[in-house]
């Protein structure tokens, strides 16, 4: 039975029937994502649950990876489900265990379970990111369940970092979300996930408590919410409006508002936009400005068809969109309708009619024809009192008159065709007669509309219709008809001279709207492409100065304020220098955000025309045009084009900055941040010695005769250990500053790894006093190509790590073997070991692990100066836990030089 919804004027919309087609025909899998607002709302719990109802219809699941995090009600889901066990992947010295895609895809299950979408690969897999290896299962046939955050998604990350104060580094393209075939939000009150976090069911004791204190707090995850609501309705409203298109469903299906407004010529069309705009923001849906073309929009004056793009432009820079369509056979209101309930549109905004009701009665009237033919779309007829906002501008820059739609060379053409079908047609007329004679004259009627227009196809049926009266209806060579048969012919012929020489033209007119388009587009398609691809300052000016001087054949020059002047950052061809009649234009031209120079208002005697260019959040710069031809620059719709293209070049321009502007921020964020730790390390790690060599000094200043000889020695001590202290947290500091300022230039040599060793730990003696050292170096290890002096302070702070983190009484063991074309050097001791979460950070300048109830003595740069000295001697340092105990293993591996000697080394 049909739906009674579907319009069956209406066709499906082709875009949307390839996409249902590519989904269900082409073999893919289907891919269903599970999103939160944040973690431990229970996106893997829900996707376990429906792996397992799958599971128990029969459908083989399997589980690719499932990160649990200990939650023992997640556990108990995935018992039953068959695993893929992952594959250990060697990342710095450590087996980092990644999802097994190899043996997924030879298992060829129906059905595979992928946690944490946004993960990065470790350095080794065969994709980089997790969702390329979901998109080879879904491309292999197999569906997928996968879960994801909200503030993993690519397009949301700004709003993310703003509302939490974190920036978070995974994230996934915004077409991976959008090409999934169902979104399951999985939604959680802020109090009832921080009850969570409480109980402890996201974090262990620790984290969680830290979590609390920062991003789990209300406002931050009520935020988060939204953004989840909001980011999902987004998708679930483009699939409505894809399945409907797909099946020619009329709407509005009012699930989600829509806002059309409807421009025009009209001055008033500015206040519309701006009307809609404020409509979408209270109804909290989007809005499009849609104009249609018709025979008459190219009729137009360039005041009007200026107001247009201009209009069209201020919709686009308040968030909307802008559509421009062909007109059809029908009236507009038709076609406006047509187009609402194709794209599910809930709201039309029209303009009152300002004319008068005789022409209404005569022309007809849009709006009256909208409301009638609106159905369940709701129209807002505004009038022209109510539309607040100034409206768009007049242009003050002069352009070359338009040429005339039809001239004076296409009604000549006209009349030669004429001719040409009046010498056809006295050749067939006695051999085929006159029935072939009149198609003749059509078909010159067609041509003349293909090839000229309405006007000169209406002149050709003029004359066609009279040379067919004069050379062909008896009487013969007279206009008068005898027959009154040969009346009806001469009638009808011309009627359908008319007739075709309309629809020609229509046709005509509407290839050659579609031919402008598709040209306009395409040229600002490869303008916006090879803006994307560009990253610095430099490269977008190049790219904006280049393109707009090859579409449009003239010299351009672009500049930026500088000092609180403007000037010439870029052009093409190269341009250093203005003379000072262009340099006074321009600047006119940015601080007044109006035309100046060449065809302006303002100073016309500049050899240059300066517009500006400017964005959303204020003018950004000036370009100017220049070209040899004497007269107006620029025709009209080189003009619009002209728009468009310092739209998108001040756009682009705005982009970098702003990339500019939040690495500054980040970069003054990280000074901020090391200036902190800086102080703090000072205030302790400073502080701390000097005051035990003062109190000692002071001692043996003030106690000197009632001391014995044991304690004056025992003084002496604390004073060289502690001096010693303060001396390498001076020296770190130094060395840090070095690797910094890039003044770290090793000085290598050959020499044995043994000797280095062994120096490195007579030098740690005295903190490695209350620990056993256990030294195993494999015998006849080559030479390596070191820096001795920075290999061995880079030896020596992994050993002061190690003493300070081990108890005393356990072993500190060095080891050191060969692996291959490497030496791998190890210093491994018995202490709680690292967090898995502080892995990689505790090579951060100032940042210490923080391991069971107090904070280690120590600035914080001991690991990040070994890491920087060893990669200056094109070694590595990794760090990583135990397998058989608790403990860390710090490793630095080296490679061995070619041609590098033997030694036999005695440990």
């Amino acid at each position: 039975m049909a739906d009674p919804r579907r319009d069956p004027s209406n066709r499906p919309s082709p875009d949307a029937l390839l996409d249902v087609v590519r989904r269900e025909e082409g073999g893919a899998g289907r891919l269903k994502i599970f999103v939160g607002a944040a973690p431990g709302v229970g996106k893997t719990y829900a996707m376990l649950e429906a792996a397992r109802a799958k599971a128990k219809d029969g459908v083989d699941v399997v589980v690719g990876v499932v990160e649990t995090h200990g939650r023992a009600e997640t556990e108990a889901l995935l018992q039953g489900l068959a695993v893929v066990p992952p594959r250990a992947v060697a990342y710095r010295g450590q087996d980092l265990a990644e999802m097994d895609l190899d043996a997924i895809l030879a298992r060829r299950p129906r059905l595979v379970l992928v946690d944490e979408l946004a993960h990065t690969n470790a350095t080794g897999s065969r994709h980089p990111k997790r969702h390329l290896d979901v998109a080879e299962l879904l491309q292999a046939g197999i569906d997928v369940y996968t879960t994801v955050n909200i503030q993993h998604i690519e397009s949301l990350n700004d709003v993310v970092a703003q509302i939490t104060g974190v920036r978070v580094r995974e994230t996934v393209p915004d077409s991976v979300f959008d090409r999934a075939d169902a979104i399951e939000l999985i939604d959680l009150t802020p109090d009832d996930l921080i009850q969570r976090l409480r109980d402890g069911k996201v974090y262990i004791p620790r984290q969680a408590e830290r979590a609390l204190e920062h991003f789990f707090v209300p406002e931050k995850l009520t935020a988060l919410r939204e953004l989840a609501l909001r980011r999902t309705a987004e998708r679930v409203d483009d699939q409505l409006l894809s399945q409907m298109q797909a099946r020619a469903i009329s709407g509005p299906w009012a699930a989600g508002e829509r806002v059309l407004v409807c421009v025009s010529e009209d001055p008033r069309s500015a206040g519309l936009v701006r009307y809609a705009k404020r409509l979408s923001d209270r109804l909290h849906g989007p809005f499009t400005a849609l104009v249609i073309e018709g025979r008459e929009s190219r009729q137009l004056d360039e005041v009007a068809r200026d107001r247009i793009a201009d209009t069209l432009r201020l919709a686009v820079a308040l968030d909307g969109d802008a559509v421009t369509i062909p007109g059809s056979d029908r009236r507009i209101a038709d076609d406006i309708v047509r187009w609402a309930q194709a794209n599910n549109v809930t709201q039309i905004v029209v303009g009152k009619s300002g004319r008068s009701r005789w022409f209404e009665m005569l022309h007809g009237s849009v709006v009256h024809d909208l409301v009638r033919r609106a159905g369940n779309i709701s129209v807002h007829v505004i009038a022209g009192d109510d539309l607040s906002g100034d409206p768009v501008p007049k242009k003050t820059v002069a352009t070359e008159g338009r040429r005339p739609a039809t001239d004076l060379k296409s009604y000549a053409i006209a009349v030669a065709a004429v001719a040409v079908a009046l010498a056809v047609g006295l050749v067939i007329h006695p051999y085929l007669g006159i029935e072939n004679v009149d198609l003749v004259f059509l078909t010159a009627v067609v041509g003349v509309a293909v090839r000229c227009g309405l006007l000169p196809s209406l002149l050709a049926s003029a004359l066609g219709s009279l040379c067919y009266n004069f050379f062909f209806l008896p009487p013969l060579y007279t206009f008068t008809i005898a027959d009154p048969t040969n009346v009806a012919a001469f009638f009808f012929f011309t009627v359908l001279a008319v007739v075709i020489s309309n629809v020609a033209a229509r046709v005509r007119m509407q290839a050659v709207l579609a031919m402008d388009r598709a040209r306009d587009t395409e040229q600002l398609y490869s303008f916006s492409r090879k803006l994307a691809g560009v990253g610095t300052l430099d490269d977008v000016l190049w790219a904006t100065a280049y393109q707009i001087a090859l579409m449009l054949k003239v010299r351009v020059v672009l500049l930026l304020p500088e000092n609180g002047r403007i000037e010439v950052k870029a052009g093409y061809p190269p341009e250093d220098r203005l003379d000072d009649k262009d340099l006074a234009a321009a600047a006119w031209a940015w601080d007044s955000d109006r035309p100046a120079g060449r065809g302006s208002d303002t100073l016309p005697g500049a050899r240059r025309l300066f517009l500006p260019m400017r964005t959303g959040r204020g003018p950004l710069g000036v370009l100017g045009i220049d070209s040899d031809k004497p007269g107006p620059l620029l025709t009209p719709d080189t003009r619009r084009l002209l728009d468009a293209l310092i739209d998108q070049g001040a756009l682009a321009i705005e982009r970098v900055r702003l990339v500019e502007d939040m690495e500054r921020a980040k970069r003054t964020m990280e000074t901020d941040r090391l200036r902190t730790a800086l102080l703090t390390s000072i205030s302790h790690d400073l502080k701390t010695p000097l005051a035990a060599v003062l109190g000692a000094a002071g001692t043996l200043r003030d106690l000197s005769d009632a001391l014995t000889a044991s304690q004056k020695t025992e003084l002496l001590a604390t004073v060289i250990a502690e001096s010693e202290r303060l001396n390498r947290f001076i020296a770190n500091l130094l060395d840090m500053t070095r690797l910094e300022s890039g003044a770290v230039a090793p000085n290598a040599g050959l020499y044995d790894l043994g000797e280095i060793v062994g120096s490195a730990l007579r030098r740690a003696d005295k903190i490695l006093a209350g620990h056993r050292v256990a030294v195993e170096i494999e015998p006849e290890l080559p030479m390596l190509a070191l820096d001795a002096v920075l290999f061995e302070q880079a030896l020596f702070n992994l050993l002061d790590n190690a003493a300070k983190y081990a108890p005393d009484g356990t072993t500190v063991r060095v080891v050191a073997r060969r692996e291959g074309g490497t030496v791998r050097l190890q210093v491994i001791d018995e202490g709680p070991g690292i967090p898995a979460a502080d892995v990689e950070r505790v090579f951060e300048k100032f940042y210490r692990a923080r391991k069971g109830d107090h904070v280690r003595a120590g600035t914080g740069l001991g690991l990040a100066i070994a890491r920087g000295f060893v990669e200056a001697m094109n070694g590595s340092l990794t760090a990583a836990n135990r397998s058989d105990r608790p403990g860390a293993v710090l490793t630095i591996v080296m490679p061995v030089p070619d041609g590098s000697p033997r030694l036999e080394t005695n440990a």
